[in-house]
């Protein structure tokens, strides 16, 4: 028998495997240019006694940007945290149920996240804001990885609710 995480991820369609490959790209793209410029940075300290200076702001939406994703394409494989102990105690059918209140829930409150970051992130862009920062970067932009990643928590929790409902009917 095959185990579950040798098997990949359960898909509710095509759909959602593309979002999950854009996702993993993406998320594999900044993390490259994450370890490059922590490289970057930590070898002209070193060798030369010289910072970039704007290294530690970019490394900092690179992060935000990780988790997102990150938790994103954990939630997608399962890989996040659940209480086994108690959740290996359901049966099949309170699973199902105990996992679409967890999804329906996290949906909402991922949805009003999103909303209100929306609109922090058109604050700042209508009033041009602007990070005191060396790279004086438009507050906006960092702030637009706020309701994206919101928003990407929320399709693939949507794909779990669906595939609670898919499971159950190829189950009973």
């Amino acid at each position: 028998m095959t185990p579950d995480f040798a098997r990949g991820p359960a898909s509710a369609g095509p759909v959602f495997d593309m979002a999950a490959a854009i996702t993993r790209v993406t998320t594999g793209a900044v993390l490259v240019f994450l370890v490059s410029l922590v490289c970057t940075e930590a070898l002209l300290r070193g060798a030369m006694n010289y910072s970039l200076g704007f290294a530690e702001e970019l490394t900092g939406y690179c992060v935000v940007s990780l988790t997102f994703l990150g938790a994103a394409l954990a939630l997608r494989t399962g890989s996040l945290f659940q209480v086994h102990f108690l959740y290996d105690q359901l049966s099949d059918g309170t699973r199902r149920w105990v996992l679409r209140a967890f999804a329906l829930a996290a949906i909402v409150i991922c949805l009003v996240l999103a909303w209100k970051t929306k609109d922090l992130t058109l604050s700042s862009y209508s009033r041009s804001k602007f990070a005191p920062t060396v790279l004086r970067t438009p507050l906006w932009l960092p702030q637009l990885m706020l309701p994206i990643g919101f928003t990407v928590l929320t399709f693939f929790l949507v794909e779990q609710v669906l595939l609670t409902f898919r499971k159950f009917r190829d189950i009973d």
